[in-house]
């Protein structure tokens, strides 16, 4: 039986088994990393192209390896994925891939875990786990989605503008990803409507350290309530840089307002406009993917899952990274570390059973 499991080999199970190994539990023997993916790269390896690492948000150094300053004009998948294969060889971490974990279930209660995969059962006393969100793209509902003649896509399938030259493209969304199509598409020759729920919240606050700690913040206040975490763009509003600036004033990045439904051609705002459209582009974010958790019982009655850090408070054997506060770079980086210091203490002390925690946490 091993003494850890860790799911997912983005930045936060990355730098979680760095740690793990740090404090001398031993590749193999004592832990292993789970990976889905057939390479290296993380959710990072699927982005589009044309992201490149100079467009993409920053991407904080992992543990003991900095990135150093890649050419900004690359693409960001191919710079990370780079990244985190020489990360992975030159701490020689246990990453076993591809790996697809089906679902975790509790041997009894307090006892130890089976992580259930398409390659076997690894039976294990913690679990970390840092899945992420892209596997678990978030296609809203509308009326008539299913009417609709043209093509639809979501951020998750997105590969380039090209592809939509000429066209009209509808954009659903309020986030960075839509804002960034939105400038893509109108550089390539299509053409655009922007529709957001709410108004665009740009904003000239710089994002900077200060600016990240009030975030993250705000996201702790949800995940430690047992809500459901929101979009990034709900904490952090749109930064009002120059190129978006730029494309406020050319009408690109201006919001037609809301949906309402979708018709055969097109579709039809809330205030009755409606638009034909050749393609409709779902920008509408991710949801974590934590559907494998599900037979721990680990949801609140509010649909999230109660943390304080990286501790589950339903079951102390779980441990999340890259969830709620923690789902940036810098966050997840940060995570893994206490991660991996919560899991070495567990271990020494012995793992409490859920009720054990749940009556310590609360008294």
């Amino acid at each position: 039986m091993l003494k850890v499991v860790v799911v997912g080999a983005g930045q936060a199970g990355l730098s979680a088994a760095h740690h793990l190994r740090r404090r001398g539990l031993a590749p193999e023997e004592d832990f292993v990393v789970l990976d889905a993916n057939p390479g290296p790269g993380g959710a990072w390896r699927h982005r589009w192209p044309s992201l490149t690492f100079g467009g993409a948000h920053g991407i904080h150094d992992l543990p003991g390896m900095p990135l150093g300053v890649p050419d900004p004009a690359e693409p960001a998948s191919a710079v990370v994925t780079r990244y985190y294969g020489e990360y992975e060889r030159r701490f020689e971490l246990p990453v076993h891939r591809p790996v697809a974990v089906r679902r975790v279930e509790s041997v009894s209660d307090g006892g130890p875990l089976d992580v259930v995969t398409d390659t076997g059962t690894w039976r294990t006393q913690l679990l970390i786990n840092g899945t992420g969100t892209w596997d678990r793209p978030h296609w809203p509902y509308y009326p008539g989605r299913e009417l609709f003649r043209g093509r639809q896509l979501h951020t998750h399938d997105f590969r380039s503008a090209q592809e939509f030259r000429g066209r009209h493209v509808v954009v659903v969304g309020g986030g960075t990803s839509a804002v960034q199509f939105l400038l893509q598409l109108d550089a390539v020759g299509a053409t655009t409507t922007w529709v957001t729920r709410r108004p665009p919240q740009f904003t000239p606050r710089p994002f900077d350290a200060e600016w990240g700690r009030d975030v993250e913040r705000r996201v702790d206040e949800r995940t430690r309530a047992g809500l459901p975490t929101q979009s990034v763009v709900s904490a952090t509003g749109l930064p009002l840089t120059p190129q978006y600036r730029a494309g406020i004033e050319a009408g690109v990045l201006v919001s037609a307002g809301p949906l309402r439904e979708l018709t055969t051609d097109g579709v039809r705002l809330a205030g009755g406009r409606e638009i034909r459209a050749d393609a409709i582009l779902w920008a509408t974010g991710f949801r974590p993917a934590l559907d494998h958790l599900a037979p721990l019982g680990l949801r609140e009655p509010g649909g999230g899952i109660r943390t304080d850090g990286v501790r589950v408070l339903a079951d102390p054997r779980v441990l999340l990274v890259g969830y709620g506060a923690s789902a940036s770079t810098l966050g997840a980086t940060r995570a893994g570390r206490a991660a991996a210091r919560e899991a070495v203490r567990l271990l020494g002390a012995g793992t409490p059973g859920p009720r054990e925690l749940v009556s310590t946490v609360l008294t």
